[in-house]
């Protein structure tokens, strides 16, 4: 879980993962057999065939097979400083502003990261009208208080500067729960499943791998790619896509659970400690009916949990991938999570390695 923790901690919001993209950098040393920055700023990362039976096309190559993660979360940049140094932000990515208040934010500047304060502004609740108190707060209407002085403030911020709410990993129950585990779950995701193909269990603290039990070698040809931009409109996915020349996408994120107190049954998304996520659609795309299959098959035999989902709406970056150039197969294979897009985002720890190793599992075996 440490390294989990690493993940959602780290601000990287869309236009600037560079923070998170150098956490897994670190993290996966070893790891790969090539890696690269592409023009839009995805991390590709490279792990050739390790089996003597490998995965061949028919455009005599071994199989490709491309893992998308996107590391981005939503957040804010800096629009506005005004004359006594408050804050005005821009959100990138969907917000719902009912939980957005009263909360201690970080502002990241090219010198330092500042700690502040978001609130709504306006007169306070002593003294607000009974409409005021009412009102849900839109993101314009949020400041940003720095508790410095005006003319400190106008030095050190500039347009653009990243802001993101401060919010604690901890665990709860079973689950853990932080901000950005959307998508930070899928970044440990991809990482689990590669480790366990590779047989080490992760880093420790002098920079050296601690040995495991992990698959036996695979025989296609692995591009794990760390995608940026997607909370905006999945937008680096494609570009990575026309790069690779995939033959296969998986598509790693969260998805709802909509098994919590006041909807109905027929809404619910996925439930919570029933398994890795196999997306059938969503508004963005449809999975590939073999690879929906093939999964349940490799899930079945490696006696691992999984559960159909579909999401009325929302996308992901298998959409951007399956459309690229001449299109490809794609699935998405999402991890169920409560509170999303909340900084109390919640997943059981049974989904987090049920993804996990279903992911691993089905590497170990495609053909």
């Amino acid at each position: 879980m440490k390294l989990l923790e690493h993940l959602t901690q780290t601000p990287a919001i869309a236009g600037q993962e560079d923070r998170l993209r150098s956490l897994i950098e670190h993290e996966t040393k070893g790891l790969f057999d090539e890696t690269r920055v592409d023009a839009m700023g995805s991390l590709i990362c490279v792990r050739k065939a390790r089996s003597r039976k490998k995965s061949t096309t028919r455009k005599n190559r071994p199989l490709r097979v491309m893992l998308a993660a996107h590391m981005d979360q939503i957040g804010f940049v800096v629009r506005h400083v005004d004359a006594k140094g408050f804050l005005r932000v821009h959100s990138v990515g969907g917000f719902d502003t009912r939980n957005l208040f009263a909360r201690l934010v970080t502002v990241c500047t090219s010198s330092d990261d500042l700690p502040g304060v978001l609130n709504p502004a306006g007169r306070p609740l002593h003294i607000a009208t009974e409409d005021e108190k009412k009102k849900v707060p839109t993101i314009s209407d949020l400041v940003v208080d720095l508790g410095l002085p005006a003319k400190e403030v106008q030095k050190k911020v500039k347009i653009g500067d990243m802001v993101v709410i401060q919010a604690p990993f901890t665990q709860v129950g079973k689950t853990a729960v932080a901000q950005a585990m959307d998508n930070r779950v899928a970044c440990w995701v991809a990482i689990g499943a590669i480790q366990k193909l590779a047989g080490v269990a992760g880093r420790i603290s002098k920079g050296r791998r601690t040995k495991g039990t992990g698959t036996t070698g695979h025989g296609c040809e692995i591009y794990c790619v760390f995608t940026v931009q997607e909370e905006v409109g999945c937008r680096g996915a494609g570009p990575a896509s026309y790069g690779i020349d995939p033959d296969i996408v998986i598509s790693l994120d969260t998805t709802l659970c909509v098994d919590t107190p006041g909807v109905p049954d027929d809404q619910c998304v996925t439930v919570q400690g029933d398994g890795a996520g196999l997306l059938v659609m969503d508004s963005s795309m449809i999975s590939d009916a073999r690879l929906l299959g093939d999964f349940e098959r490799v899930a079945k035999k490696s006696k691992i949990k999984c559960q159909r989902t579909i999401l009325p709406r929302g996308g992901n970056d298998g959409a951007t991938s399956q459309r690229a150039a001449q299109g490809r197969r794609t699935l998405a294979l999402v991890c169920p999570t409560r509170y999303i897009h909340t900084v109390t985002e919640m997943v059981h720890l049974d989904d987090l390695h049920a993804c996990r190793d279903l992911l691993a599992a089905y590497l170990a075996v495609v053909s």
